[in-house]
């Protein structure tokens, strides 16, 4: 549970923003809604969330969290209480001055930044896998095919880069994609009830990631 809001803070952080909340405000309101979410109580019996996606049902909690006005009663002031997240660190309103598109609803917002934050978690995981095995030199020059189709002369560059053959670059490409694809359904399966439910956010996360 704590590793599942460590991946969608920021996502919910960008709805209550885009909800109209100031900066500390916004903070405050996340802040508190992920200490009621691991405590497992009030918020989980109250909430009436689409049944089997995680992002909905964090979307549908959210709202009933902030449609009761639970931040007057119960928010954790700033610098106070047992914090979850450390703000300082995380730096959300630095990312958020870069959402595009003023006029987006918070639920478009939401949905971009889960897609976002589902993609630099996989990379991050496989960056770290191919460090474990002494091949983080390796995933930096090959890291750019993840995001791009590099055009034929590319291949020759990358070779000559890491002493390989031109086959054998084209192979460490097709092996790194794989396990790119592997880790974000692994990322996506932890959040979704059926393997059908996996596909259906896979070709949503592609949809987002690609407007």
């Amino acid at each position: 549970m704590e590793l599942l809001c460590r991946t969608y803070w920021y996502p919910l952080y960008a709805f209550v923003r885009r909800r109209g909340y100031g900066q500390d405000e916004a903070q405050d309101l996340t802040q508190e809604f992920f200490v009621r979410l691991l405590d497992r109580r009030t918020l989980l019996q109250s909430a009436h969330p689409d049944k089997g996606r995680f992002r909905g049902f964090l979307v549908a909690a959210m709202k009933h969290f902030l449609a009761n006005e639970w931040r007057d009663a119960h928010r954790l002031k700033r610098g106070g209480g047992c914090r979850f997240l450390s703000w300082d660190e995380l730096n959300p309103e630095e990312r958020y001055v870069l959402e595009p598109e003023a006029t987006a609803s918070p639920e478009t917002v939401f949905d971009r930044s889960w897609a976002q934050t589902v993609a630099a978690n996989a990379l991050g995981r496989l960056r770290q896998e191919m460090e474990r095995e002494g091949n983080g030199p390796r995933y930096e020059c090959l890291k750019i095919y993840l995001e791009t189709d590099a055009v034929p002369s590319a291949y020759a560059e990358t070779a000559a880069q890491l002493g390989l053959s031109e086959s054998a670059v084209k192979s460490a490409i097709h092996r790194l994609r794989r396990r790119y694809a592997e880790i974000v359904r692994d990322e996506i399966a932890h959040t979704v009830q059926s393997l059908e439910e996996v596909d259906e956010e896979i070709r949503r996360l592609i949809e987002l990631l690609a407007a």
